[in-house]
Formats: structure tokens, sequence, C-alpha cells
């Protein structure tokens, strides 16, 4: 216990130029050292035991079998099946989970559609999920899809068109570009959608169990967004309702009685 203690505080500092080849040789002794301990167990243990531990044996041996570059890395013990999903960032090169997917309607920014991926595929491939998830959600069939050109490779699927941000063509008149050129400027709005969704309703790490966990969690959050967006409608309605209301009192009423609600008026559109 005391030399893998010594060897876990050597990783700490794997980044360190001078203390890298010291980190190095910690990790390939903490690796012998499992597979020691591994077959030690595995020499011990009785038949049912084995049946028992197959699986969790089995991923263990993958997780110290695996090299920088090796296919389907295990990245977490407890999450098996988490990826990792380049950002291409620099401030944040990598994400480790599942990859999501929302679809948001083009004016309002509601989200209509979400899909929680198992695979790490291209963005392409995950269309199909997400517009069958906002079809499902909808009883008007979605016509037009704008992406951005992350999901270059398909210009249809399930019968709705793709439109991905392009250069304008010589054939196109001023109208045609400049509605090209507002659609995709409105595509641009469901980046800070996304922002929120993590940073405000607790998408940016989950707390739930398993593939399934992740696919509870997208729709929860997901869902107390639309909520809470709702809310703020309601709440500028109800204000707008008793402002219209306080005005026709003011025109109905005597010269006390308008003091009095000008003073409320005055207050409420200070709070508003």
């Amino acid at each position: 216990m005391k030399e893998i203690k010594g060897h876990c505080i050597s990783l700490r500092f794997f980044r360190h130029p001078r203390k890298i080849k010291k980190a190095r040789a910690a990790m390939k002794r903490l690796k012998t050292i499992a597979k020691i301990l591994i077959r030690d167990m595995d020499r011990q243990f009785t038949d049912e035991q084995h049946k028992r531990y197959a699986e969790a044996f089995y991923l263990y041996m993958r997780v110290l079998l695996q090299e920088k570059n090796s296919k389907h890395k295990i990245y977490s013990l407890h999450e098996p099946h988490a990826y990792a999903v380049g950002k291409g960032k620099d401030h944040k090169r990598w994400e480790y989970g599942t990859k999501a997917s929302l679809v948001t309607t083009k004016n309002g920014g509601v989200i209509v559609g979400v899909a929680s991926h198992e695979k790490n595929e291209h963005d392409s491939k995950t269309l199909e999920a997400a517009l069958t998830s906002a079809q499902f959600n909808r009883s008007k069939p979605i016509e037009e899809a704008i992406c951005d050109r992350g999901y270059q490779g398909k210009k249809e699927v399930l019968g709705v068109t793709i439109s991905i941000p392009g250069k304008t063509l010589k054939r196109d008149t001023k109208y045609q570009k400049e509605l090209k050129r507002e659609k995709f400027r409105r595509r641009a709005a469901i980046e800070p959608i996304i922002g929120h969704v993590k940073s405000d309703h607790k998408m940016v790490r989950n707390y739930l169990k398993g593939f399934i966990g992740d696919q509870m969690n997208l729709l929860l959050a997901t869902s107390a967004f639309n909520m809470k967006k709702w809310m703020n409608n309601f709440i500028q309605l109800f204000i707008l309702l008793r402002i219209a209301v306080i005005v026709y009192a003011l025109t109905q009423q005597k010269q006390q009685e308008r003091e009095k609600y000008l003073q409320i008026f005055l207050l409420l559109l200070k709070l508003w």
C-alpha cells in the first residue's frame, strides 16, 4: 500500500517536463501491481466467484491492456460506455460522456426534440434519432432542418431537407441571398440554448447511472429549460395585463385614485 501511494503521488505531476519520466515509470509499475493482484485473485476464486465477477475482470483487463492508440478505450470503470468527444477547441480539446442532440424551433427557441447517442458517430449519422424525437413531439411534420457544417454528408433524412451553410451561388437573386443569410443566422441561436441547458440545468455533469441515466438527465434538463422559458413568458404576459388594467382604471377613476394608480403603475414599470 505504501508503494502504491508513492506511485499515485508521482502521477499527480506527470505534466511537468522534469517529472514525466518518473510518472511514466510509476504508471508502468502500478499496472504491473494490478495484474499481479488480478492473477492472485483468479487463482484463489472458486468457480461460482469466477462466474459472478467475470464481467468485472474482463473490464479490468481491458483497462490494463489498452494503450494510447487503442480503439474503444475505457475512460471510466463505473461508466464504461462513456467515450471521448473531440471539441476542437484550445481551452477544452475533449469532453467525456455521450453525445446529445437538440432540436429547437427556428424563431421561438423551444426544444422540441432530444436524443442521446450510445456510440461516438459522425454528426450526420445522429440526425435520424434527433429528427425522429422531434417529429414525435410535433403535430405538424418538419419540412426543413437547418444545421451547421458539422452535419455535412446528408441532404435529406426521413423526408426532411437538411440545409447547411455554404457559398452563395451566382444564380441566386438578392432576395434568395438575404433569405439564406437570415436562415443561417438564426441557426446560431441554438448555441446559447445549449450553453444554458449545460450551465443552468445540470446537463454539463450527469450523476445518473448508465446510458439510460444519460437519457433521463438530457430529458430532464431540456424539460426544465422549456418550463423556465414558459414561466418567463407567462410572467411577462401577467405584467402586461396588469399594466393594461391600471391604464384602464386611470382613464375611469377620479383624480385622487388616478394618482394612486399612477404610483403603482410607475412601480411596476421599475420592477419590470
